[in-house]
């Protein structure tokens, strides 16, 4: 089992980061946030022009996948950034639409490109509002609406926008919701770890830089214990998120999800904590990454829900 990344899985983050990084994504969260949408539009055909979104689709449908390893890295760099849309549900509806070959022919490829934008209601519907693509699970079945009700709900994070899908629509035979749950649940995994590790960067540099009493307080040993607490939790996360896509079995992810969540919360907190009044401030960027930290804690699987599948699949089977 190979545990280390190639030089080209490697590479392909690098150049997603330096694409994101050149893309001002700050800037583009706080448009979404506003209802604005033209500059998220724009940098998701870029993202999608590297291979993200493929990367879920079998290559019968125009994508290059399965590749969960490669998701797992892209995803990582995605939360780093705190890039906005509904980047797990478009990975997630694709799982879903992957067993449908007659809707995979015709809504597949639009996803790979990045002409098509998807979400996935169950209820809720991130950014119903934008994407062109809505699927709704409604228990063991999957539905595809034809749109959602006018009208969002804001979530914890401004720039998740959540939205009801119609009723009615098209039935999906064939769909799997559980196996597709668990790209889902990497892929917010893989975020959350994003999330945290710029988290905990932006505040090793802030407190780097803060002078209380004459040097910085970074100097501080509470502070820091603060952070090594911090690195340790987001280390202890990131094998486990990178198992989790080598098997992709719904004990490792939901493992994975509930360790990078906790994680990426706990640097939330450490971070507000660290950055003292100014953290509470919403035009300062780093909200953006605080609110992410929070909402994708309990997105697709709560911290419990992910440990009660983590027992089921430990016990013993008689």
């Amino acid at each position: 089992m190979r545990l280390l990344p190639t030089a080209e899985q490697r590479a392909f983050a690098l150049s997603l980061d330096a694409l994101l990084t050149a893309s001002g994504t700050p800037s583009v969260v706080r448009s979404w946030s506003a209802g604005d949408h033209a500059p998220g539009r724009a940098l998701w055909s870029r993202i999608a022009q590297t291979g993200v979104f493929a990367l879920a689709v079998p290559e019968a449908y125009e994508g290059v996948g399965p590749l969960p390893v490669e998701l797992a890295m892209a995803f990582v760099e995605l939360g780093r950034h705190a890039v906005p849309g509904p980047v797990v549900e478009t990975v997630l509806a694709a799982a879903l639409l992957a067993d449908v070959p007659e809707q995979a022919r015709r809504l597949l490829p639009g996803l790979c490109s990045g002409r098509t934008m998807a979400t996935v209601g169950a209820p809720y519907a991130l950014d119903g509002d934008v994407a062109d693509v809505v699927l709704a699970l409604r228990g063991p079945q999957v539905w595809l609406a034809s749109g959602c009700r006018t009208g969002t709900r804001t979530s914890l994070d401004p720039a998740r926008r959540l939205a009801t899908p119609l009723p009615g629509g098209e039935p999906l035979t064939g769909a799997a919701p559980a196996r597709a749950l668990a790209w889902a649940r990497l892929a917010t995994a893989a975020q959350s770890l994003g999330v945290g590790l710029s988290l905990l960067a932006r505040t090793v540099a802030y407190v780097g830089q803060r002078v209380q009493f004459g040097v910085p307080i970074g100097a501080f040993q509470a502070v820091k214990h603060r952070l090594a607490d911090t690195k340790i939790a987001l280390e202890f996360a990131r094998p486990l998120v990178f198992g989790a896509a080598l098997t992709m079995a719904p004990a490792d992810v939901a493992a994975a999800k509930a360790a990078a969540g906790e994680a990426a919360y706990a640097a939330a907190r450490t971070a507000l904590q660290l950055h003292g009044a100014i953290g509470y401030t919403a035009e300062y960027d780093l909200s953006l990454w605080l609110t992410k930290a929070r909402a994708l804690r309990t997105a697709w699987g709560t911290p419990a829900e992910c440990r009660a599948v983590v027992l089921s699949g430990a016990r013993p089977r008689r």
